[in-house]
């Protein structure tokens, strides 16, 4: 299912501070999306990640551990940049998230301390109600013992008592929904060549559910998705490119058939 059908670009300040200085935005006007999962590729700098940034603030999206988009600090300049994006949906979704690489590293650690202290207060409520009656301690310990329930049936021992991969992993199949826009900014970075694969499975599970992906990686494992468009930020203007021809496939193939070839030069 294609939710987000196209994003138009509005025309530009004056101003040529960032964001507006990325040169993909000047010849940018209008993308469309024509598959489930699209891909974007490009060096360092090219302006995905900002342009992804851009697009979770103009759709709302949930911000995976951290603020909403309109309040996280870290998106001062993706949300001056969404002020000039015009989205057209073909079904318009509130299901779905936003999830930066570090972001999940930061949900993790949140999710740990969380359990931490709601472990700790059930400890203090038990010896503060040791000479009270069962009921009075039952009730004490309700909310408390209700969230750690939560956070154990979603995660189970906790992310933080798995690999960044299984973490991730269990992280995403807790939290996508059918139906759902994802936006996802290089999320191969705690995932093995394994794991990558593994989340190739989920992607194609996920759309045949009527999900929708849009996600910036250098991974030319996740590059590989079938019928992914892929989009190259490498020189104006934003062109879909076939996974044969990306750079990013071609430098890896040539550096593992032979990679003395590059190593001598180091």
């Amino acid at each position: 299912m294609i939710h987000l059908q196209s994003v138009q670009l509005r025309p530009l300040p004056a101003s040529r501070d960032y964001p507006f200085s990325l040169p993909v935005l000047g010849s940018l006007q209008e993308l469309r999306f024509e598959s489930p999962v699209t891909l974007l590729v490009g060096e360092n700098g090219t302006g995905k990640s900002t342009l992804l940034e851009a697009l979770a603030c103009a759709a709302e999206s949930i911000v995976v551990g951290s603020e909403n988009t309109q309040r996280d600090p870290s998106l001062v300049h993706a949300r001056e940049l969404a002020k000039y994006l015009k989205l057209a949906w073909t079904r318009r979704t509130r299901r779905g998230f936003f999830l930066r690489a570090e972001d999940f590293f930061g949900y993790a650690k949140a999710t740990a301390q969380l359990r931490s202290e709601m472990r700790q207060r059930l400890g203090e409520i038990d010896e503060e109600y040791r000479d009270r009656s069962e009921t009075a301690k039952g009730y004490a310990r309700m909310p408390f013992a209700g969230q750690l329930a939560a956070l154990e049936s979603r995660y189970g021992e906790g992310l933080d008592a798995q690999s960044h991969g299984e973490s991730f992993l269990k992280l995403f199949q807790s939290r996508v929904v059918p139906g759902g826009l994802y936006l996802l900014d290089e999320p191969e970075a705690p995932l093995s060549p394994m794991r990558q694969i593994a989340f190739l499975a989920m992607l194609k599970e996920m759309t045949a559910q009527g999900s929708q992906f849009v996600v910036a990686t250098h991974s030319p494992i996740i590059l590989s998705h079938p019928g992914a468009a892929i989009w190259s930020f490498d020189s104006p203007p934003i062109k879909t490119v076939a996974y044969q021809a990306l750079d990013h496939v071609q430098l890896t193939r040539s550096f593992l058939n032979n990679p003395e070839a590059y190593l001598r030069k180091l």
